[in-house]
């Protein structure tokens, strides 16, 4: 095996949801609830489940308009196959939580705390992690809209074969963020890219930015 480079990104530490053999089916989730070692299916229509507290469960065959999670706490929780046309997780805590496939318009993540995380095979034209903060975190197979990242703070963040239209990085804090696995048409604010790693090809796209962010004026 190859030595590590110097200065190389760290992996996100990810670790798949501690589930039980059993669950427990129920099919609602109303506000305030604590729900443990469950299969939740077949949410409909607009749910409200701010403050709920669910752990070692699954969602499954979720077709919401609005599924509001606000300030709500989830600890080994598989969510599939979501479709929803808003995920309003603003100020939650999330850990050991994997979203694989689906589609969600808009996915608000703003001011949460969130510790391995995975985001695989999602659609999602909005996601917003805004002042969020961010410990191991990898988004996989992902197609984004807009990437929206203002004031977050990024620690072990890795992104594989994503692609986004914009990035929005304005005071982004990174640690060990790799944004290699990024293919995204425009970065608001390349300034705000500092302590990430990018690929040589990446930087070329970005050049003209960059130079414009450090106050260089580039003439042909």
């Amino acid at each position: 095996m190859s030595a590590r480079r110097v200065g190389e990104p760290q992996e996100p530490r990810v670790s798949a949801p501690d589930l039980p053999e059993r669950l427990h089916e129920v099919d609602a989730l109303k506000a305030g609830d604590d729900v443990i070692q469950a299969r939740i299916s077949g949410l409909r229509g607009d749910v409200d489940a701010a403050r709920a507290t669910v752990s070692e469960s699954v969602v499954a065959d979720a077709d919401v308009g609005r599924l509001d999670l606000t300030l709500a706490r989830l600890t080994d929780v598989e969510i599939t196959d979501l479709r929803a046309m808003e995920l309003v997780a603003s100020r939650g805590s999330w850990r050991n939580v994997r979203i694989t496939g689906g589609r969600i318009g808009a996915l608000d993540l703003g001011r949460a705390e969130l510790y391995s995380v995975e985001l695989r095979g999602v659609r999602i034209d909005y996601l917003a992690l805004s002042e969020a903060d961010a410990s191991d975190v990898l988004i996989a197979d992902c197609v984004i809209g807009t990437l929206d990242l203002p004031s977050a703070k990024l620690s072990r963040v890795r992104f594989e074969g994503v692609r986004a239209d914009e990035v929005d990085t304005r005071e982004l804090r990174s640690t060990h963020v790799d944004l290699r696995g990024l293919d995204a048409v425009a970065y608001t604010s390349p300034a705000g890219l500092r302590g990430a790693t990018l690929a040589s090809r990446q930087v070329e796209l970005l050049a003209a930015d960059l130079a414009s962010a450090l106050g260089i004026d580039v003439r042909d």
